[in-house]
Order: C-alpha cells, then structure tokens, then sequence
C-alpha cells in the first residue's frame, strides 16, 4: 500500500486478494487493485466510502489527476475507492499476453466466464468489510458499472447504502439480440445527426470507403476495412464525439508521388480508435454482459446488423445514400483485424456459443427494494436504450430517474460535479 498526493488530493494505491471462484474460496486466488481518494485536509477523517465502477466491460477505473471532474465533488464528503474490475487495469488484467498461462482457448472462456458482474459484485462484498469495517457504503456505477450496480442491489443489497447509476441500467431480461435490435435505429439516428451537422462528411465517408474496399490498409499491424471504418460511429456517443469524429476525416486523404492515399495521421488516428490493446476484455465480454437465459449470444451483433441492410458500405456506394457508421457492437471480424485479438479469436468463438450463464437480476428482489437508488437516463443514449432503462427502473422499487437530453452517454464525465451533485441531492430528497 503506498500514498502519494496531488493538489487537492491524497491518493493510496491498495490490493486485494479475492477467489477466481467464488465457489470454490479455498481455491486459486486473484488481485483486485483499487486506488483510494481522499480530500487532502480530511485524509485522517472517519469519512463514507463511496465505491466507483467504471464503464465498459473492460475498462480500469479511469486515472485521475487531482480533483478534476466529478472526484472533486465526491471527496468533499466522501472516501472514494476508484475500483478496477477484475481482468482489468491492474486487477490480474486478462489479454492475449496473459491469457495463454491458463491454457488454450477452452481455459481461457472458461476462466473469462468468470469476469462478469456477478462476480464483480462478490469482489466487491469481501472490500467492502476490509475498508468500512462492515458499513455500507455508496455505489456510483457509470454504464456498465450501473449494470453491476443493480446486480449489486439484487445479490447483496445489505452491502449498499445508496446507489447512483449514470447512464447504466440495464433491461433484466433482454437477450443480446433484443439490444442490438434496440441499438441499431439508433444509432442510425446519431449518424442522420452527425451529417446533418456536417454534410461535406457524406461524400468524405464515401470516398474513404471505396479506397478502403479496394485497398484494404495495414497500419503497424492492424488491418482497416470498410467495416472497421464504420464502426468509428462509436465516437457518436459521446458529447463531443460528432466534432471528434468530422476532424478525423477531414485529413484523411494525401496526395503523393505514387496517387492520392490515406494520409499517416488518418491511419494513426483511425488505429488508434479502434485498437483494443488497452481494453480487450469489452471485445471478448461485450455480449457475454447480457448471457443468462441459457440461450448463446452467438455474435448478436453480427446476426442482428444483417436485418438493417442500410447498414452495408458496399451496397450504400451502389446508390447515392450515405454510407452509415456503426456503434458499439463487436463482431467476429474485430478478432481477424486487431493484432491484440487475433490471437484470442478461438476463445472468443467459445464465449460466443457458451449456454450456461447464469440470471444477473433478481425481479423480485429489486421489486421489494429498500436501498436509495438514482439514476441519470440520458434521452436517446446511443449505448444503453432509454426504453430498456425506464422499464427497469419501474421495476426497481423507490428508483429515482432523472431523464435528460442535456448530455449524452459520457455525462458523468462531460458534467463532472453538477450531474454528481443532482444525484446526490436526489437520493437525499432534496431535487
């Protein structure tokens, strides 16, 4: 355990060790990392923990420096631990470096099989008693950590003494197919947006698309496609995501001796969007986060996209139409382009056909609910759908919503401590 201070702030770095299965606590163990924050004039207060789960799946907790954004408001009143979930960060991270020390492709699903919320949550339950001392403490659960926050309030509500959720709450019954169904018009609704906005970029999309079915690009290993092009429609989500993304093309063609080519700074910037180095766990879990009703995920988002044909860049250059980018799904194909998930594509095909997960929500539980719960439900979130949410949080008893087209999917980051402030307000029945 080790200390060190920003302005502001005092950070401690701490490590857990926790069962791979729950099951089996006597088994092989792994490390969990978290990093505690504390405001640095009440670091030797008795303060409540409020514990912060990440996005994702796949992502560590993000890396502060000092008190910006939202972890500026939480420590005036808190001691947050900013938590990476197992797999990721520095919590025994999982990617094709480390996976092959359990074994080949089987032993690696099966050991993957392991890293989703429900387990995530039971990490969570044996920190909980180390820090508090058996107190409950405040869960802030951002998207995918609202996923774990409402199995947390279905598996060990005891634990929690409220919970906010920042666009993250997840339908308790939808299968993969049933989210991706609900995603794809949407995210054509962000598209239609974004060349509303900037018109020039409907025939900038198209030329890149047709250089890119004729050439495909390697840049430093990672091979671009027209469909790896389109999926940079992932930066739609985001607040400033339909600017980031006009700037990206906007340079994305050079002339040179030998013909015009895709500029270096397009190639980097496009390989640097769409690589999965630092996050592989979202590529090989990102639908196995919905598995639990025996049924396999079986590339949803692969299946479902072929009932949108719009979707499809070479028949989108056959027309006049504008070639539409895609959001955040993974598919098949994302394990033959990204050196960092080529060599897990055998263990992701497992994962694809796996049948046994289990229920990640208890309806009854949540129906009888006692925890102060809020949740922030951006209008129209291209990641997690509104209508999904808004049926769960009626089904989650005294859950607060605050529904708003303020911000997009990444408002807890964008609004920093006015939208961490609102929610506390909330829970407390003072908004």
């Amino acid at each position: 355990m080790s200390s060190y201070r920003h302005p502001g702030i005092v950070f401690t770095d701490r490590c857990f060790t926790v069962p791979l299965d729950h099951d089996d606590p006597d088994g092989e163990r792994i490390e969990v990392f978290g990093r505690e924050a504390v405001a640095s004039g009440r670091a030797d207060e008795d303060l409540p923990w409020l514990l912060y789960l990440e996005g994702g799946p796949g992502f560590g907790a993000r890396r502060f420096v000092g008190t910006e954004a939202w972890l500026g408001r939480a420590v005036r009143e808190f001691r947050v631990l900013l938590l990476d979930q197992r797999g990721t960060g520095l919590s025994t991270p999982a990617n094709r470096q480390t996976l092959p020390l359990r074994g080949g492709p089987r032993e690696q699903a099966d050991y993957l099989a392991r890293f989703r919320s429900d387990n995530i949550v039971r990490d969570c339950e044996l920190i909980r008693p180390q820090l508090t001392g058996g107190e409950p403490w405040t869960v802030l659960g951002q998207s995918f950590g609202g996923f774990c926050a409402v199995r947390y309030l279905s598996a060990a509500p005891e634990g929690l003494k409220a919970v906010l959720i920042t666009g993250g709450l997840p339908s308790l019954d939808a299968h993969a197919d049933d989210v991706y169904r609900a995603a794809y018009p949407r995210v054509e609704r962000k598209v239609a947006a974004h060349y509303a906005r900037y018109p020039q970029d409907v025939e900038r999309a198209r030329q890149i698309t047709a250089h890119l079915l004729e050439h495909p690009t390697d840049s430093a290993g990672h091979l671009l496609t027209p469909e790896g092009f389109q999926s940079l429609g992932i930066m739609l989500g985001g607040g400033s995501g339909s600017h980031q993304l006009h700037y990206l093309l906007e340079n994305a063609f050079v002339r040179t001796p030998h013909g015009t080519e895709l500029s270096d700074t397009f190639q980097e910037a496009v390989r640097t969007a769409n690589s999965f180095a630092g996050h592989p766990l979202y590529a090989l879990m990102h639908e196995a986060i919905y598995g639990q009703d025996d049924r396999p995920t079986a590339w949803s988002a692969e299946r479902v996209r072929a009932e949108f044909p719009q979707f499809d860049a070479a028949e989108a250059l056959k027309g006049e139409g504008p070639v539409l980018f895609t959001g955040e799904t993974i598919h098949p194909w994302h394990f033959e382009v990204d050196p960092a998930l080529r060599p897990l594509r055998e263990t992701a095909e497992l994962l694809a056909a796996r049948t046994d997960w289990a229920p990640l929500y208890d309806a009854e539980r949540l129906a009888a609910n006692q925890v102060p719960v809020v949740a922030a439900v951006y209008h129209d979130d291209m990641y997690v759908d509104t209508g999904h949410s808004l049926r769960t949080a009626a089904s989650i008893r005294g859950l607060r919503t605050w529904v708003t087209d303020e911000y997009e999917h990444d408002g807890l980051r964008a609004g920093g401590p006015r939208v961490l402030d609102r929610l506390l307000a909330m829970v407390r029945g003072d908004a």
